[in-house]
């Protein structure tokens, strides 16, 4: 297999293979500090950490106690960075770099820190704590810029703990709706509870929204979570479009009998009829090009020798095409009405999540390619199957996004792992990303 790894880091390289990319990308990629950003992902990734991280993972559902001590974490990051750093009313943490006109509209970049139920080191870090620095290079190389840049911590990406997410994204482009804030989580306390007691007062939600005219663009730095740049021996990678989820939580009711002395031509069970349901999500993902995931189960009673009486379950939809996944969601539920009537059970539908596909500027993509091929970067263009706070953000300014290398394509997963150098590389993407946009 050849050898496409990535631009050593020393002063004599960097000036032979930058001499044509200008001034600024010279002095910002000879800044990095790649043990510094490193050690940051690190710190972070031990709060909310099991005894071994790469066992148990890491753990920071939505504005849990891990989460705030993550959030504190970041914050102290981004002042000591030089960064002036507010939070706004949905939690979305802000550090800004002022640029030469306060009046220009801002490039902003970020992604989150909480994470799903032991999950991995990168999964958003990495695009927190790598905008923070290369803002941190920009500001000690002496770069002007007539924008300012704003590094943005998103509050619930992942959605994990109250069931849907982005709520900091929605929060910002003004698609978050207070009927979130009844969400309960698995111990009963409701969104509204969760955001009183982190110090947010849920009512006053829609001071978070922002104007398109006051945003240049979003650019977001993120893991692949998936091995199409692994396999093609790259680093980094542009994204073009963006898959959007739709989340269904699916409740069948039947009856719970014992499991001896229930004739099988008698039986309303639950469980098989979430069974056919699970095999009709595969058939018709497949169908559709696009991807569906049974991911949480709950079958209760739960006993050995009863016949499940009622089942809960989640369904993850998804597709780059909203008429094409409008068409699967609408024959996945059509699928639970019919299985549900012949197998005599009652079927409850809920969509918790659906967020619109997103197409990446073609601006952006252009600027992001022009960094690579200015820092001598290897890249190619590929689609995104994962959920981002970028699809929120698409709906209020110009976005891009900027993926870096992932091991073995695991993510949400303890082993998740993206190796310093390529974090390094993908940092240098933004950094003259953000660079060009902000000039």
């Amino acid at each position: 297999m050849t050898d496409r790894s990535y631009i050593p880091y020393n002063e004599e390289t960097i000036v032979a293979e930058l001499v044509k990319g200008g001034v600024n990308s010279l002095i910002a990629t000879h800044q990095i500090n790649q043990q510094r950003l490193w050690d940051t992902l690190m710190k972070l990734g031990e709060i909310g950490a099991g005894s071994n991280v790469t066992e148990e993972g890491v753990t920071r559902l939505s504005l849990s106690l891990e989460d705030l001590k993550g959030r504190q974490y970041v914050i102290d990051v981004m002042k000591e960075s030089g960064l002036e750093v507010r939070v706004d009313s949905v939690g979305n943490i802000i550090g800004k770099l002022e640029g030469a006109n306060p009046d220009a509209p801002v490039v902003m970049t970020g992604s989150h820190v909480d994470t799903v139920l032991q999950g991995g080191l990168f999964d958003g870090a990495l695009g927190v704590l790598g905008a923070v620095e290369a803002i941190r290079s920009i500001k000690e190389s002496g770069i002007e810029l007539t924008h300012s840049i704003e590094v943005v911590s998103f509050t619930d990406e992942e959605g994990t703990r109250f069931g849907t997410g982005y709520i900091g994204s929605k929060g910002m482009s003004g698609y978050l709706d207070e009927k979130t804030f009844q969400l309960k989580d698995a111990n009963g306390i409701t969104y509204g509870e969760a955001f009183e007691q982190a110090g947010f007062d849920p009512s006053l939600y829609k001071q978070a929204i922002r104007q398109s005219k006051d945003l240049k663009a979003y650019v977001e730095l993120h893991i692949e979570q998936g091995k199409v740049l692994e396999e093609h021996e790259l680093a980094v990678g542009i994204v073009t479009d963006i898959q959007g989820p739709v989340w269904l939580e699916v409740t069948l009711t039947g009856h719970p009998d014992h499991a001896g002395a229930t004739p099988m031509n008698m039986r309303k069970d639950a469980s098989l009829a979430m069974a056919e349901v699970m095999l009709e999500v595969e058939r018709l993902a497949t169908k559709y090009q696009g991807v569906g995931t049974v991911g949480k189960v709950k079958v209760e009673p739960g006993g050995v020798n009863i016949i499940p009486g009622k089942v809960a379950f989640s369904v993850d939809l998804r597709h780059v095409d909203k008429e094409l996944r409008t068409s699967m969601v609408n024959e996945v539920t059509n699928a639970i009405t019919s299985i549900s009537t012949k197998r005599s059970v009652k079927a409850e539908v809920d969509i918790k999540k659906a967020v619109d596909p997103a197409t990446c500027s073609s601006e952006i993509v252009d600027v992001i390619e022009a960094s690579c091929l200015e820092l001598s970067v290897p890249t190619m263009k590929l689609q995104c199957g994962a959920g981002h706070d970028s699809l929120m953000m698409t709906n209020i300014t110009n976005m891009g996004m900027i993926f870096v290398r992932s091991k073995d394509g695991i993510s949400h997963n303890p082993k998740e792992w993206t190796e310093k150098d390529d974090c390094v590389v993908g940092t240098r993407v933004l950094l003259n990303t953000l660079v060009k946009l902000a000039k």
